[in-house]
């Protein structure tokens, strides 16, 4: 039965990630070069430099190719520090996305380039999302932003984004401004977007007042695996001996401990706040 689950997961996986690079792929075809985008990350990085093997060499530089050469470096630090499977699923992203971009013709959907930024950059979010929920990456940018994000605890996207704007401001300066600027509000849309599918890497914290402590606790660490700290205190009101349970999960996983603890006590009055820093041990689900 555990193999079949494994065989299954594992299934579901490649078909996400294959389903993420076709997505990916018509994306850049279809929207980022329609508008002239340079979509940041290593994608960004690698249109780019295409872009300056036409105007300055007079050359066509192979879109998987350079793709695969920045990725390199990214591809070890995984493999050593995230998980094998992480990054043998995120290479089969790089590699069919970059092969992709190569041979699908593109089919531009509207000559208004801020559509073009903001739909664009919701498509690139949600083939991202997808390689994300698969436990793998679109590559480059994004294994970084996952190595930082495991090995700190917190969600580091807005720092990739910043980064981002860096390397488009280069090319504004390379090229031309109206196509980095509109590029940054194709960032910005797909940044925005991603945080709020994936929410692996933010946290919330709980406070539950309660009369079945034991239930509650139960729930949340079967559904997290994550512990709670009991609290004894009184009702100002009725002047009650009531229980307080704290513990901090993932954003992801909060609606399903909410529904739960609704479950286990119908009357549990809960606080959830948006946790922006924690240190400390704090268990990470395992990415292979």
């Amino acid at each position: 039965m555990k193999n079949e689950n494994t065989a299954t997961r594992e299934l579901k996986r490649f078909f996400l990630v294959v389903a993420a690079a076709c997505i990916m792929a018509m994306n850049i075809k279809s929207f980022i070069r329609a508008g002239n985008l340079i979509p940041g990350g290593f994608n960004g990085l690698t249109l780019l430099i295409q872009q300056i093997g036409v105007e300055f060499f007079g050359i066509q530089i192979p879109f998987t190719l350079v793709n695969l050469l920045l990725n390199s470096i990214p591809v070890f630090i995984s493999f050593k520090f995230i998980g094998k499977k992480f990054t043998g699923y995120s290479c089969l992203m790089i590699v069919l996305s970059g092969i992709l971009t190569d041979i699908l013709p593109g089919y531009p959907v509207t000559d208004d380039i801020l559509l073009v930024c903001v739909f664009g950059g919701i498509i690139n979010a949600f083939a991202i999302s997808l390689c994300l929920f698969a436990d793998a990456t679109s590559g480059g940018t994004d294994f970084i932003a996952i190595f930082f994000s495991e090995k700190y605890g917190i969600d580091t996207w807005n720092y990739i984004f910043a980064a981002n704007v860096i390397v488009l401001l280069i090319a504004g300066g390379l090229f031309d401004w109206n196509e980095a600027l509109y590029s940054i509000i194709f960032q910005f849309t797909s940044t925005q977007v991603l945080h709020f599918i994936y929410k692996r890497y933010q946290k919330q914290t709980l406070f539950i007042i309660t009369q079945k402590p034991d239930e509650v606790y139960e729930s949340i660490r079967d559904i997290t695996n994550h512990d709670a700290t009991l609290f004894k205190g009184t009702g100002c009101f009725r002047k009650h001996e009531c229980n307080m349970l704290y513990s901090v999960v993932g954003s992801d996983e909060i609606r399903k401990v909410v529904s739960r603890i609704r479950e286990v006590d119908g009357q549990a009055f809960i606080n959830t706040v948006k946790t922006e820093h924690i240190t400390g041990r704090f268990y990470k689900r395992p990415n292979d």
